[in-house]
């Protein structure tokens, strides 16, 4: 039990060793939501949720992850921005989706589109949003400790 004021005690090797081990894992998930998230449940939104929780568990475990939310909201923006205004160049409405499709030699015939771009956007958004309410939670108290390698 720590007494107040003192900083929680860091922790266990196990919790960092878990966190490793199921951060590739999330991301992987995390870029099949992204992918798939046109034509079924999933896209940017999730995706970006998935990302923030392995924020969170990185957070938990004292590992560092990344503490500037501005950076990501103020990208995301830029790209939502770009990709809305961008049709608008080329004559076409506002919000306008540009496919491209292709045939890949094993994969066949690959699609994509504008939407993708957009939903970039949105995973970026969301991880901003994620990173800032882990700021506000404290996040920045430990970041500290690890940073000063007082954490592991």
């Amino acid at each position: 039990m720590t007494t107040t004021g003192a900083p929680p005690p860091p922790p266990s090797r196990a919790i960092e060793l878990a966190v490793r081990t199921v951060t590739p894992v999330a991301l992987l998930v995390a870029a099949f939501l992204f992918f798939s998230g046109h034509n079924q449940p999933g896209g940017g939104f999730a995706a970006g949720l998935v990302i923030g929780a392995v924020m969170g568990l990185r957070m938990i475990a004292g590992m560092p992850f990344p503490r500037n939310p501005g950076l990501f909201l103020a990208a995301g923006a830029v790209v939502v921005g770009l990709t809305a205004v961008a049709p608008l160049l080329w004559g076409d409405p506002f919000f306008d989706q540009v496919v491209l499709e292709w045939d890949v030699p094993i994969l066949g015939k690959v699609k994509t589109g504008s939407a993708a771009v957009f939903d970039l956007g949105v995973v970026l958004i969301v991880v901003g949003l994620v990173v800032a309410v882990l700021d506000g939670l404290g996040a920045d108290d430990l970041a500290d400790r690890v940073d000063a390698g007082t954490a592991r």
